[in-house]
């Protein structure tokens, strides 16, 4: 008998349904985050720039300005250099970064070389001082070298040894009297061991240096570095410290060059290390300063320059200790001005100018 009348119908089961698509992600638009660390450390960097030139002209009158100005050289310079070696760690020849290179580097050290040369014929009362782009004049050769690292950096990133082979190139130079000024290779070539070494360095080695224990370390390290350089003021050239001249040229043995090349290595690494450890990681008031670092730098020159050409050091009290002070707040004061955003907006033009005209458009 058929009983299937008498069951209960079951409600029919419904057919199961996909999720639906997922819609792809929108491309971001924000600006990549900067770190605050990297930033920080830049202006804190060049703020001691130009405290040291600010100091260069007290140091005749005070013996302590002139150990302070030689312990700030040591490493200043090599800290910027390091840091700013970090950043080149992925360039290579594509055209892009070759077309970067040009526009944020070559074209503003071809400005401001010409700049500096018309200011010093105006403010030196040396209207027939020569235009050069072969012999860089005061803080330009910091581009020109910048400029040279960079096209090299996809050799020193395939080198076996790279920091041992740059710090034997550095040697080479400072005991050979012979490469001359043009290009300031002599700068280009002694401070190469600090970029290559950047080049190498990871987000980890920074993290290692801000631990607290090499933070407490530091500070007898940079006391100690204080009282080596008050000691040495009458008994060393400070001109080691500007990597501008072989031993030879600083009257010297050539073999002097070779030694002072590893020992101010490693002097000015464990300063710069000392100093990197007090670099504060979170935002400060001055963090976005270190995006116009290049910006404080190259600026604050026509005035450094300008107050030995207009004799601002004539004056008597700027050789007394409150008169050091006031010199030293009005650099830093000058230097955090020209790292400001509206002055990077305001010479933008000559810093980071958009030059599409002068290339040609990729292909494809």
């Amino acid at each position: 008998m058929n009983v299937s009348h008498l069951l209960p119908t079951l409600p029919a089961r419904p057919a199961p349904v996909s999720p639906p698509p997922k819609a792809a992600p929108a491309p971001s638009s924000a600006p990549k985050q900067r770190d605050a660390f990297f930033d920080n450390a830049k202006y804190l960097a060049i703020a001691l720039v130009a405290m040291g030139h600010a100091w260069e002209p007290l140091r005749g009158g005070s013996r302590a300005a002139a150990a302070l100005y030689m312990t700030v050289y040591t490493f200043h310079m090599p800290a910027f250099i390091l840091i700013s070696g970090y950043f080149s760690r992925n360039f290579d020849l594509r055209q892009d970064r070759l077309k970067r290179l040009i526009t944020g580097v070559a074209v503003p050290y071809v400005l401001f070389e010409v700049a500096y040369t018309f200011f010093k014929r105006w403010a030196d009362d040396d209207p027939s001082y020569p235009v050069s782009l072969l012999d860089p004049w005061y803080l330009t050769w910091f581009l020109i070298a910048l400029f040279v690292w960079r096209l090299t950096t996809p050799l020193w990133r395939i080198a076996r040894w790279p920091v041992a082979l740059a710090l034997t190139v550095a040697a080479l130079a400072a005991c050979s009297p012979n490469i001359g000024d043009d290009l300031d290779l002599q700068r280009v070539l002694q401070f190469l061991p600090f970029f290559v070494l950047g080049l190498h360095m990871r987000p980890e080695h920074f993290r290692m240096m801000r631990r607290r224990e090499v933070r407490w370390l530091s500070v007898p390290v940079v006391a100690a570095a204080v009282v080596f350089a008050y000691w040495a003021v009458p008994r060393m050239n400070p001109a080691w410290f500007y990597r501008r001249d072989s031993a030879q040229e600083l009257g010297a043995p050539w073999w002097v060059g070779t030694v002072m090349t590893f020992a101010l290595f490693g002097c000015s690494m464990v300063l710069t290390v000392c100093f990197l450890a007090w670099v504060p990681r979170r935002r400060m008031w001055f963090t976005v300063l270190g995006a116009g670092t290049l910006y404080g730098y190259l600026l604050h020159g026509f005035l450094a320059k300008g107050s030995r050409f207009w004799d601002w050091y004539d004056h008597p009290w700027l050789h007394r200790p409150p008169g050091e002070i006031a010199v030293t707040a009005v650099a830093v004061a000058v230097v955090t001005a020209l790292c400001a955003p509206p002055v990077q907006r305001a010479f933008r033009f000559a810093m980071e100018p958009r030059m599409e005209w002068a290339f040609r458009r990729r292909d494809g």
